[in-house]
């Protein structure tokens, strides 16, 4: 097996890997914990996990299956490209993205607002 075989089928062998725990540890063991109340912000966030995970997965069978029927396309110049653009596109998409905060959680309602929760170091809460 060729080294360029080889790091084809890691780089996009991790990618379903890397969304399947992305899916499992930032939705399905939050909703099964019951770790977000219901909401606007709670559909949204699990909605961005879900679909950034998706994407992992898809991408990366897609990968897979390209590499494993024509691992040549994957040498020429276009592909490389695709997959140069590809990878710029998530990046830009995850730091626009990565401002976008969890929802509090059922815990932290519970114990009072955000702005009572949250203070900067070295202050005193009243």
């Amino acid at each position: 097996m060729s080294f360029h075989k080889v790091v084809v089928n890691v780089a996009f062998g991790w990618l379903p890997l890397a969304g399947l725990m992305h899916f499992l540890i930032d939705v399905l063991a939050q909703y099964l914990r019951h770790k977000r109340l219901p909401g606007p912000e709670t559909t949204m966030y699990y909605g961005l996990n879900t679909a950034y995970a998706l994407g992992h997965v898809i991408l990366g069978i897609l990968g897979l299956l390209i590499a494993r029927r024509a691992i040549a396309v994957l040498g020429e110049w276009p592909a490389l490209l695709l997959c140069d653009l590809a990878t710029a596109a998530w990046f830009v998409i995850a730091l626009l993205s990565i401002e976008y905060g969890a929802p509090p959680s059922s815990r932290h309602r519970a114990q009072g607002s955000i702005s009572r929760r949250i203070q900067p170091i070295g202050t005193i809460s009243s």
